[in-house]
């Protein structure tokens, strides 16, 4: 295997992969390894039992690891969906980030790795024709299910280098706001935003468990300030605003 990027500076081959499915990948889903270290995280992720992969690992240091080449299926997002595409495999290309993630407390991603993940994001997204506001994270693809790459990533520093979707967080203020267990009409309406921008949300009415999931998903990548899974306006007019801004 030779690398796709330029920007690789090492090959780890993982046997974790397959076929393509469908259309040609058009999403970039970024992650962190959860790991207590690069070792471990490039040890599981090679690791056939585990039936886990990615196609690039970005070291604290900022170094940049293949280990599943683009053409190819990495077994990345596990259960996902996005705007109805339920294979986010064989739709994405994945990245993980060597980080402790929540367990190990959300310790600041270091400069040098940002540096790193920025440019292969940017570097993929140009070769892929991947859109920007379909440069997501784990959970936003696994809502309750997964975490990463938690809300200390600066998605507004990506964007800002022209990597993905992203406004400014609306301040938070005062206000009326729903959570777990309110209903009517109002909830209905914060899920078709919800859903319009591509969330696994169904319009129910019913501010359920899996509502405030994806609240949370939602806070921890746009709204970083709380993340509570709680909808305030400062969260539902952050939502207004990316789904107005959006390119695509």
């Amino acid at each position: 295997m030779t690398p796709d990027s330029p920007l690789a500076s090492r090959i780890q081959p993982s046997p974790n992969h397959g076929e393509r499915l469908g259309p040609r990948p058009d999403m970039l889903i970024l992650h962190y390894t959860g790991m207590t270290s690069a070792a471990a995280a490039m040890q599981r992720l090679a690791d056939p039992i585990a039936e886990v992969s990615a196609h690039y690992v970005v070291l604290e240091d900022g170094a940049i690891w293949q280990m599943v080449p683009e053409s190819r299926r990495a077994w990345h997002a596990g259960r996902a969906s996005w705007r109805g595409e339920r294979d986010v495999n064989s739709r994405s290309l994945g990245i993980e980030i060597v980080h402790p993630g929540h367990a190990g407390g959300l310790p600041p991603f270091p400069e040098a790795q940002i540096a790193a993940v920025t440019a292969l994001a940017r570097d993929i997204v140009s070769r892929w024709a991947i859109p920007a506001d379909r440069v997501l994270a784990h959970s936003d693809i696994a809502p309750g299910r997964k975490e990463d790459p938690g809300e200390t990533f600066p998605w507004g520093r990506l964007s800002a280098d022209g990597v993905g979707h992203y406004v400014p967080e609306v301040p938070m203020r005062d206000g009326r706001f729903f959570a777990e267990g309110d209903a009517g009409q109002p909830i209905e309406a914060l899920q078709a935003m919800l859903a319009l921008y591509g969330y696994e949300q169904p319009v129910t009415g019913t501010f359920d468990r899996h509502m405030r999931d994806v609240v949370t998903a939602f806070q921890r990548h746009f709204r970083q300030a709380r993340v509570d899974g709680i909808a305030d306006a400062s969260t539902i007019t952050t939502l207004r605003d990316l789904i107005a801004s959006r390119p695509s």
